[in-house]
């Protein structure tokens, strides 16, 4: 089972962006490649926090995470996290939170040896629309995307400016002395490779563009808006670059007779007056097929039944919403004659009087327990 988060950096749910890197610096000096060579443990506790700091110094994952925690950001194994990236892959994207420690954020790697930048290729953004019936208890999606892979027949070669470190240093002599500053490679753009082979109709990196179907795995509960990772189906970098992922936004589809609210389904079912006088079963849709469900006999308009469990599961797998079916007693627009005389021959009659009792609901008491 993963780890929280907020556990790993030593943290409160409360606590400050600042406190926040405060806590992953620490955390990362300490299982820092450099202090523990060799060590494997080491390494993973450096990887573990490298992405609770990426989630948690997010304003927006952040806030996913802590409503949903670990399953906001999965696909049913889909990837994510850092376990497909190697060290330096974490330092491009944090190194700033070292300022000057360990070589200004290089690293030298288990064992010692010179930096080596891997480059990343870019990610892919895509849209998949969900009916409800998939959100209840999740689907797989295949879905075509066209992505840069490296081309058939393509060979690189090692970047005679910056001899495959993917930076180059430069000595500035300053009032201070002689600074050094790393930038990336301006020939090779980082990657340590350049082409030496480039097939008909690669560009300049030796990628082609081509179209493959990608499984997205998507758990039940999600919401629109939720934002899923499939790792490593991105676009492919050059050289040993590894690839980029795949971010896939939901875009939940309104269903024609199901309102969502959070985990819970609302229905709006319209009986007419003799059906709520006298009573009736009547037979609703659900998500899971149809149910028949009681009117009981003297029912009011607004009356609320709620279904227990026949909502939605919720993302982080605590359990089902319920299905709140509302009651609604249709008022004829038009009355025959004979209808006409009835109604108004009780018109005055005590027994058609209304007379709400403490049991009655307001609008307001059927809000407030919709929500608790």
């Amino acid at each position: 089972m993963k780890k929280d988060y907020y556990e790993i950096l030593g943290v409160s749910k409360n606590a400050t962006a600042s406190e926040i890197k405060k806590a992953y610096r620490k955390k990362a000096v300490q299982n820092h490649p450099d202090k523990n060579p060799g060590d494997k443990a080491a390494e993973e506790r450096f990887k573990e926090a490298a992405e609770a700091y990426e989630i948690l110094s997010n304003s927006d994952k952040k806030a996913k995470y802590d409503q949903y925690g670990h399953a906001a950001f999965e696909n049913g194994g889909g990837g994510g996290g850092y376990g497909h990236m190697n060290m330096d892959d974490i330092f491009s994207q944090f190194g700033d939170v070292f300022g000057g420690h360990f070589g200004g954020g290089g690293f030298s790697g288990f064992g010692g040896g010179s930096r080596t930048t891997r480059v990343k290729g870019s990610n892919l953004r895509i849209r998949v629309k969900l009916e409800l019936k998939d959100i209840l208890n999740g689907v797989t999606k295949k879905v075509k995307v066209k992505r840069l892979v490296k081309a058939d027949g393509v060979t690189y070669k090692t970047c005679n400016s910056c001899n495959g470190q993917g930076s180059v240093t430069r000595i500035t002599n300053t009032i201070l002395g002689r600074m050094q500053t790393a930038t990336t490679c301006p020939t090779c753009q980082g990657a340590g490779k350049t082409v030496d082979n480039r097939p008909k109709g690669a560009d300049s990196h030796g990628l082609v563009y081509k179209e493959e179907t990608v499984e997205i795995n998507i758990p039940a509960g999600v919401t629109d808006g939720v934002q899923l990772k499939v790792g490593g189906k991105g676009n492919e970098a050059p050289g040993d670059g590894i690839p980029g992922d795949i971010h896939v936004i939901i875009q939940e589809v309104p269903h024609d007779k199901l309102k969502r609210e959070g985990n819970n389904l609302h229905y709006d079912l319209y009986v007419s007056y003799p059906d709520a006088a006298l009573g009736i079963n009547k037979e609703i849709d659900t998500l899971t097929g149809k149910v028949r469900i009681k009117i009981d006999e003297g029912t009011q308009s607004g009356k609320i039944l709620r279904l227990r469990g026949k909502g939605l599961e919720s993302l982080d797998r605590y359990g089902k919403g319920d299905l709140l079916v509302h009651i609604n007693v249709w008022t004829p627009r038009k009355l025959s004659k004979e209808q006409k005389n009835f109604f108004e021959k009780n018109r005055f009659d005590d027994n058609f009087a209304p007379k709400p009792t403490n049991s009655e609901k307001s609008f307001f008491e059927k809000v407030k327990d919709m929500f608790s």
